[in-house]
């Protein structure tokens, strides 16, 4: 797959995760290079157990095993990092996840640059790994919540992630290309098991990194909160053990010197015919067939004609970004949604970001059984499914796939408690008193709003919702206790939540009106609030370094969240007392008001209450979705790369893996502007990429169908038959079509 002295390719492997994500360079010129022997080992180079293996691959492998579970894990808990550490909205948070995405896929085409034309591919992972260790090491200190405030956190967090994506993506398209450069050319047997084992290597990482991160986050507790600074800190290890890895194999591994950068030489060919033909535009000058014929004046014709069978290829490729701005949102997006589920599956707590481990999985399960039972079947039924077929029906996989999402968002929706909008509130009463209160709520004009008797230490089934005249109003309460009725005004302003708390002091009744400022949960978290009835303040411990303080005499703190789980012993004090609370189990999405009251002969006790009811819908509702897009990918990216290979000479190839990162980039590119231009609710935006990447594949259809299939030894120019200077379309195709 590798070679660079031989044409041959060998087959798709069935390990490979998604190619556009792992993709290779290879570094070929056209231009004649002065023969230079491989730096070699003095001694021949030892073998695995007297195997044709070289044991330079064991270092290699193991290598990427770590930078890979580096990489997939940092990725897998940076959006809730965002949105939670950093307090970014979900907007900007997915907009930053994408802007990093695309700068990982930008950065390989200088990674290769750099190995091809200056340092060798040795020098530059080696060089590059350093920079992408230093990133690690900004990130997980941007984490730590006692390092500075805000502004630092978000200057390391960004900082990191820069060295990060210049780090990964340059030593991306090396690793692989100096694994096989580690081979003899009669080993190619031996060669093609490598890039399995490789690849292997690369679902590995992979897989177990988005399992095991969101777990450091989520189920371990630092400075009172999720550990983002472990989750971050954890793959930084493992880069730094990737680098000594790699480096404890640098007496045996051959070492290629730098051949020169085909990707620059096919540029600078474009470009030289675009600028010739500019200069040359008088009607006197014959035209040429071709307009890259513009570029014989300087460029050999073999390269002349690869370049012309090469940009057949990459115009095929630019309906191709659309498939990846919806296949790269399982990470952001998709995550975010998995916030408002209950991640609880009975024998076990998925948290949000674990749901991504799914994509690598499947994808080690559906590329064999595509390739040893669904593709046989239909080839079985006399259906020719060419390569360009696959590839639309893997857009419209992906396409199902944000349609069901979408259908899952709204499921979200109609669960989740309604927003109060403009001339509107939300209001609830919680009666303390020790008798049942009649809650009467008149308007203006001293018509009755809201009637409800609430029974002691009870509290309205549910918010009300009441209208408004104006933006704020004044709300007048009639409350009937016993024999005694009383009357109190309340102001209240649109679009807020708020708490009627009644109380009892004596003979004699009293209410205050609390406004609700945060009665929500954030994205899934669990949010809590206090109301302290003693003559004591009271200071509570919800985790390590983590506090808060509820006045005396019916003080009311603001929500809080929490993590959801089991709260059994919660630490409180007051000036002359430590006592526990048993608050329970705290459920995923819920907020709740816990009433702190005196109990005869024992400690004060918690009153629990929900004010907003816990997620229900199963977070294994996103596994249809899960599948349906990781089948598209199957189809898609393996089947594209496979047929990109397969039309273009063995000089392109290269030229065909930076373009092919480019168009993963840019598909990026587009979710970061639709999160921060379109201004469309969740389940809208869903709808909206499904309809693009259907308009996409019918464009995508529309060109494979007039698109005309070459046979590469056309590409070959004839040792025996002089071609004239410009003799224009050289290449044979045929007269065919690819029907869709």
């Amino acid at each position: 797959m590798l070679e660079e002295s031989k044409s041959k390719e060998p087959a798709m492997n069935p390990f490979q995760k998604n190619e556009s994500k792992e993709t290779l360079f290879l570094p070929v010129s056209t231009e004649e290079v002065p023969s230079r022997p491989l730096s070699l080992p003095k001694t021949p180079p030892p073998k695995i157990c007297g195997s044709n293996y070289p044991l330079s691959i064991a270092f290699i492998v193991v290598n990427e095993f770590c930078e890979r579970f580096s990489y997939y894990g940092m990725k897998a808990v940076l959006t809730l990092y965002f949105l939670y550490f950093l307090h970014w909205s979900e907007d900007t948070s997915t907009s930053i996840y994408h802007a990093f995405s695309s700068l990982c896929y930008f950065t390989p085409i200088l990674g290769a640059a750099i190995a091809d034309s200056w340092l060798g591919k040795f020098k530059t992972i080696i060089y590059l790994s350093l920079v992408y260790v230093l990133g690690h090491m900004v990130k997980s200190l941007g984490a730590l919540p006692i390092i500075g405030g805000q502004t630092v956190h978000t200057v390391l967090s960004l900082v990191g992630l820069s060295l990060i994506a210049l780090g990964t993506g340059g030593i991306k398209p090396c690793v692989a290309a100096f694994g096989g450069d580690q081979f003899e050319e009669k080993h190619a047997e031996e060669r093609t098991r490598y890039f399995s084992v490789f690849y292997l290597s690369i679902n590995a990482g992979s897989l177990i990194s988005t399992f095991i991160t969101p777990m450091l986050r989520g189920d371990v507790q630092c400075f009172g909160e999720d550990c983002y600074a472990l989750a971050f800190g954890v793959p930084g290890l493992l880069m730094v053990i990737a680098l000594v890895v790699f480096t404890m194999g640098s007496k045996i591994y051959r070492k290629p010197p730098p051949e020169g950068n085909i990707v620059a030489q096919v540029v600078k060919c474009i470009w030289f015919a675009i600028s010739n033909r500019f200069n040359n535009r008088s009607g006197d000058i014959p035209k040429r067939q071709h307009w890259l014929d513009w570029a014989a004046e300087k460029y050999p014709k073999q390269l002349i004609m690869d370049v012309k069978a090469l940009t057949r290829v990459l115009f095929l490729y630019i309906p191709l970004p659309m498939f990846w701005a919806l296949l790269d949102q399982q990470g952001s997006r998709w995550t975010l949604q998995a916030t408002r589920m209950n991640g609880n599956l009975g024998f076990f707590v998925l948290q949000p970001d674990q749901m991504q481990v799914l994509n690598p999985l499947l994808v080690l399960i559906f590329i064999p059984l595509f390739d040893l039972v669904i593709y046989r079947l239909v080839s079985k039924c006399g259906i020719s499914f060419s390569s360009l077929r696959k590839m639309a029906v893997g857009m419209i996989l992906a396409s199902l796939a944000f349609a069901v999402a979408a259908a899952v968002e709204i499921k979200i929706n109609k669960m989740t408690p309604p927003q109060p909008g403009p001339k509107e509130i939300f209001l609830q009463a919680l009666n303390l008193a020790d008798e049942e209160v009649k809650v009467t709520v008149l308007g203006d004009e001293n018509n009755i709003l809201l009637e409800e008797s609430i029974r002691s230490f009870q509290k309205m089934p549910h918010y009300a919702q009441l209208h408004l005249k104006t933006r704020s109003q004044d709300f007048h309460f009639y409350l009937k206790y016993h024999n005694m009725s009383v009357y109190t005004k309340h102001s209240v302003e649109e679009k807020n939540w708020y708490s009627l708390i009644i109380r009892e002091d004596g003979k004699n009744i009293y209410s205050m009106m609390v406004k609700d400022e945060e009665n929500k949960t954030t994205s899934g978290m669990t949010a809590i609030r206090f109301v302290n009835t003693l003559h004591k303040e009271i200071n509570i411990s919800l985790g390590t370094d983590v506090s808060l303080s509820v006045g005396e005499d019916y003080g009311v703190s603001a929500y809080t969240t929490v993590q959801s789980g089991e709260y059994p012993v919660v630490h409180c004090r007051t000036e002359d007392k430590d006592f526990s609370l048993n608050m329970g189990l705290l459920e995923s999405g819920a907020a709740y008001l816990f009433v702190i009251i005196n109990s005869s002969n024992q400690d004060p006790q918690a009153w629990k209450m929900e004010d907003i009811p816990a997620n229900k819908l199963s977070i294994a509702w996103q596994l249809p979705q899960y599948a349906l897009v990781t089948a598209g990918e199957v189809m898609f990216s393996v089947t594209g790369l496979e047929f990109s290979y397969s039309q273009a000479p063995s000089s392109m190839k290269s030229v065909l893996q930076a373009a092919w990162l480019l168009t993963v980039a840019v598909g990026n590119i587009i979710v970061l502007v639709v999160a921060q231009f379109s201004g469309l609710v969740q389940w809208a935006e869903f709808i909206l990429f499904s309809c693009l990447l259907l308009v996409v594949c019918l464009v995508f259809s529309i060109m494979g169908y007039y698109y005309v299939p070459i046979q590469l030894e056309d590409l070959q120019e004839p040792a025996d038959k002089q071609i004239p200077h410009i003799q224009g379309n050289i290449i044979n195709l045929e007269t065919k079509k690819t029907k869709l």
